[in-house]
């Protein structure tokens, strides 16, 4: 939106001046953001040194690329909050890939008890549907495993559960290796099923990438959350003390939704920010995700509207139930919002009568409505480029030959122009002649295609 966007027809002076204040709130100048940047390097540099910082930078053990030419099945495990799905990832030798996959509904019992043993049961059925279960005489399939929960990764193949997460709370677990409890209960029910990798969903993204695109350095989710993973010369991992790899270079999981959540010093928090923060069940931690990512920007939203309400400046002081209840503005309402060209706003119209029951809104209130919308993702997409900006200009030689840079996630997919300001705004900070070079992709099912992909390079490694 252009300035002269920001004016509300047949607004008060009072509702103009509040739109005015938001937009100064809102509107990022590329001086905001180098200050960003530079900070978000520093403390990249600082968790590439040292455990316990911000920015984790976790090492993941995968040190090999694929290269688009490798062929043969291998099997995943996808492992979420409600559902488990169990792939076989067929690889074309042309950088294609075939799926087929089977989803499973944890069940209560699973969630609170029986968890692996129901994963190694689902892992069962899924071959055993297929007539794939190996024999005796038949080599062990080789699976990854996708575990979206926190662990401290130990090696391509193991990692400590640090703490249960998004429902699950299977006692006897934390403090134990999650692929060991799995591997046993394969075995308990006489699988020759190998879990050859432990992958975080964004590692996987940069593998799902890297199988098509072997140019890939990089992978990010900009979904309902958001986290980044790249390749990284070993040379700067200060902290890694094992033995340095073949190939030079490891895939570092960066956990970057945590940036600035220590100092709440860089990001431009507004009171709205600081609100949902506060409400949160995680307050101060994921400040960066807050701002940028799917789950919260409807709620941000939703917070600068109960603000103008509240001073009557927005439907004439009227609120509803759903309104004041925390997360009732989802952010695909921002998306509709957005697009809302009609001369009535009438989808914007609908939201706010019908979705969010506040009676009579007028013309004034659903451009305001709009604005907020706009405001709220533009922003989320112009700090989305900081994480890219810091992450791609950390090894600028590999900027002289064309890279690709894999992402996934409903906000990049969906959200309206999202990816277009990301790549425009990222374009500011590095030099035309390397930018030419970047080439951002949609890479789909980090957490089931790349998960196969890290299994299939963990069983050629060894």
């Amino acid at each position: 939106m252009s300035g002269s966007s920001y004016v509300v027809e047949n607004a008060t002076a009072e509702q103009q001046s509040a739109v005015d204040d938001l937009v100064k709130q809102f509107l990022l100048t590329d001086d905001n953001l180098a200050n960003i940047i530079k900070e978000f390097r520093r403390r990249m540099e600082e968790g590439l040194a040292a455990e316990g910082k911000v920015l984790k930078m976790i090492p993941s053990y995968v040190t090999r690329r694929p290269d688009g030419t490798e062929t043969g099945s291998y099997f995943a495990i996808d492992l979420g909050g409600t559902n488990l799905r169990v792939l076989k990832v067929t690889l074309d030798g042309k950088g294609g890939v075939k799926t087929e996959q089977q989803k499973f509904t944890l069940t209560e019992e699973a969630k609170a008890r029986t968890l692996f043993d129901f994963i190694a049961q689902s892992v069962e059925t899924f071959l055993d549907d297929r007539n794939l279960r190996p024999t005796g005489q038949q080599p062990p399939i080789n699976m990854g495993f996708t575990f979206s929960y926190p662990v401290q990764q130990t090696s391509i193949n193991s990692g400590i559960l640090v703490q249960w997460t998004k429902g699950l709370n299977v006692p006897g677990c934390v403090g134990r290796d999650v692929v060991r409890l799995l591997q046993d209960a394969l075995l308990r029910l006489g699988l020759r099923v190998k879990v050859a990798a432990l992958v975080n969903d964004t590692v996987g993204t940069l593998l799902a990438a890297a199988y098509s695109e072997p140019s890939s350095q990089m992978g990010i989710i900009f979904g309902t959350g958001t986290n980044a993973a790249y390749y990284e010369d070993i040379s700067n991992l200060a902290k890694w003390k094992g033995p340095n790899p073949e190939s030079g270079e490891m895939v570092l999981n960066m956990e970057w939704g945590a940036f600035d959540s220590d100092e709440f010093a860089f990001l431009p928090f507004t009171p709205h920010d600081i609100k949902l923060d506060r409400k949160s069940i995680n307050p101060r931690k994921q400040a960066y995700e807050k701002m940028i990512s799917g789950m919260y920007l409807g709620e941000i939203a939703r917070n600068i509207v109960l603000w103008l309400t509240d001073q009557r400046l927005l439907f004439d002081g009227r609120s509803s139930d759903i309104l004041n209840s925390m997360w009732s503005i989802d952010t695909s309402y921002l998306s509709s919002a957005v697009t809302d060209e009609s001369p009535t706003l009438s989808e914007i119209q609908q939201i706010i009568e019908k979705t969010l029951n506040v009676p009579n809104s007028t013309f004034a209130d659903r451009r305001i409505f709009k604005i907020i919308s706009v405001l709220v993702g533009e922003r989320a997409a112009r700090l989305s480029s900081v994480g890219v900006v810091a992450t791609l200009t950390k090894r600028p030689g590999l900027l002289a030959k064309p890279i690709t840079v894999g992402i996934d996630g409903s906000m990049y997919e969906h959200f309206p122009n999202f990816e277009s300001i990301l790549s425009e705004t990222a374009a500011h900070f590095i030099p035309e002649a390397q930018f030419k070079n970047i080439s951002f992709i949609l890479a789909k099912d980090g957490s089931g295609v790349g998960a196969a992909i890290t299994a299939m390079l963990a069983s050629k490694a060894n």
